[in-house]
């Protein structure tokens, strides 16, 4: 009995530090567009640049912040903490694109955002009409997973890209490490807390993570091309 103890709350303080790791790397992806919108806000202008990464972005924090909530599941504050703090970066992003935006591209985003906002609310009381929690549960874990899936295959793009070029100019280095040390806590912390809707799209994310650093070391030394591709597409 003693042991079981102590091996549940061995396995409840690893979940918590995997869960605050986890929320430490990720603040490296959410700081990620900063050089981007720093050149928007330069040149008052969006470019080439594609604001749809933040919309998809801000509906993935939004659906794994209500996953983590206790009307859903319990014990699972981190999961609402990193995500509310990704929802609010995004937010900012979106609002900087769309102030400087050309007027087709401001109705582009609002039209967007509003519908980001109301596919959030029709999740939200679909999943509040369902009285059994289990199913409610899955329900809500299954967004999740398909959310979470379709945001880290996203770099299948750049990783097709750099092996293509045989340059590493769209996959910045320490935008692959944070995918990487982000999804392996949380890939962690899932395990630890046997949430296959955490576990599964992390450790996809891991794996896409680990294959972004291996193309990155070995295409490193190669050439820059310039381009008017948006560095940002990509990564959400």
């Amino acid at each position: 009995m003693i042991s079981f103890v102590l091996l549940a709350s061995t396995s409840t303080i690893c979940k918590d530090y995997a869960g605050v790791a986890g929320n430490i790397f990720a603040f490296g992806l959410f700081v990620s567009p900063v050089p981007t919108f720093r050149r928007i806000i330069r040149n008052h202008s969006t470019e080439h640049f594609s604001g749809l990464p933040y919309v998809y972005a801000l509906l993935n924090c939004l659906i794994c912040l209500w996953y983590g909530l206790p009307f859903i599941t319990t014990d699972n504050i981190l999961v609402t903490t990193v995500n509310s703090v990704g929802a609010v970066f995004q937010l900012i992003y979106i609002t900087l694109f769309i102030a400087y935006a050309e007027k087709p591209k401001k109705l582009k985003m609002l039209g967007l955002l509003l519908a980001v906002f109301g596919l959030f609310a029709i999740i939200v009381v679909v999943s509040l009409s369902i009285n059994e929690q289990a199913m409610r549960h899955i329900f809500v874990g299954s967004l999740t997973i398909a959310s979470l899936i379709s945001m880290f295959a996203s770099p299948l793009f750049i990783i097709n890209l750099v092996i293509r070029t045989k340059s590493v100019e769209f996959m910045p280095f320490y935008l692959s490490l944070s995918t990487f040390l982000m999804s392996a806590s949380f890939f962690a912390y899932g395990l630890f807390s046997d949430d296959l809707f955490i576990y599964i799209p992390n450790g996809m994310g891991t794996l896409l993570g680990i294959v972004q650093l291996v193309l990155y070391f070995y295409y490193k030394g190669g050439p820059i091309e310039d381009s008017l591709e948006p560095l940002v597409v990509s990564y959400a």
